[in-house]
């Protein structure tokens, strides 16, 4: 079945349960790493994570070993502020980690006091998320002069070192819902946030694998635009997710397992 697609090219990394798990680095992830760029492979660190900057990002994956730049990883805040000055221009009303606020220089930002904006950007608060927060994100959707709601991912939930816990789809569907508006969402699963990843890479979307530890947000969300989605057996994965009917183009036990079975796919195509 492998025989029919074409060789693979370039690599679209998750970060978070992928390279590493909490505080501690997934075993063999910065020799996978190191392989990919030593065998000149273009790779790309896809990350829905937003409750920190691109700069805090390069130093944790410096941390572990890890070799990235700037340049190297695409966050949802990059991709938001890009369509917020495109679709939304004027007063945007963040609700984001401090950190990454750092991210959206530039674009006018509304303080508390404010009720007319032309964007609510939703972000992962997590401990910061209480009622009064998400009522207020609510309550500026409910202005007359209705603004869009932007969402930095959908996904539902994520792995921390102490166990699973929500992450920010959760409530951008309670303000969906509320509200009755439908959120941009400028991360994954998002089509076009795959689609400027696969730009960035300049090669087809065919020739172009997605490793992740989501079976939704990463695998069947990359396959849907034609990339080709490996789910890696790490981070937030669990059997029951080979139950819901998506079939992964591959399963690996780990990330450390990449290196191999990148040179099967290249053997069987010689």
């Amino acid at each position: 079945m492998t025989s029919l697609h074409p060789a693979p090219a370039a690599v679209l990394l998750d970060m978070d349960g992928v390279l590493y798990e909490g505080d501690a680095v997934v075993p063999g992830a910065p020799e996978a790493v190191s392989w990919l760029r030593e065998h000149g492979i273009p790779l790309l660190f896809l990350t829905n994570t937003s409750s920190k900057p691109r700069s805090a990002l390069v130093a944790r994956l410096a941390g572990l070993g890890i070799e990235a730049g700037p340049d190297d990883i695409l966050t949802p805040p990059l991709a938001a502020v890009d369509w917020i000055r495109r679709h939304a221009p004027g007063l945007v009303a963040l609700f984001v980690p401090e950190a990454t606020r750092t991210d959206f220089a530039g674009v006018p930002l509304a303080d508390d006091e404010t009720t007319d904006v032309s964007a609510v950007v939703v972000g992962d608060l997590g401990p910061g998320w209480d009622f009064w927060t998400l009522n207020r994100a609510f309550r500026l959707l409910m202005q007359e002069r209705r603004p869009r709601l932007v969402a930095l991912g959908l996904t539902r939930y994520w792995k921390a070192g102490d166990g699973l816990r929500l992450d920010v789809g959760p409530y951008v569907r309670a303000l969906e819902y509320a509200a009755g508006v439908e959120a941009v969402v400028t991360g994954k699963p998002a089509a076009g946030f795959f689609q400027a990843a696969v730009e960035r890479l300049g090669r087809p979307a065919d020739r172009v694998v997605m490793v992740g530890d989501d079976i939704r947000g990463d695998v069947a969300a990359a396959q849907a635009v034609g990339i080709r989605g490996v789910l890696v057996h790490t981070g937030k994965f669990r059997p029951a997710d080979l139950e819901l009917g998506i079939t992964p183009f591959a399963q690996l036990d780990s990330i450390a397992r990449l290196p191999g079975w990148w040179q099967e796919q290249m053997e069987a195509r010689a």
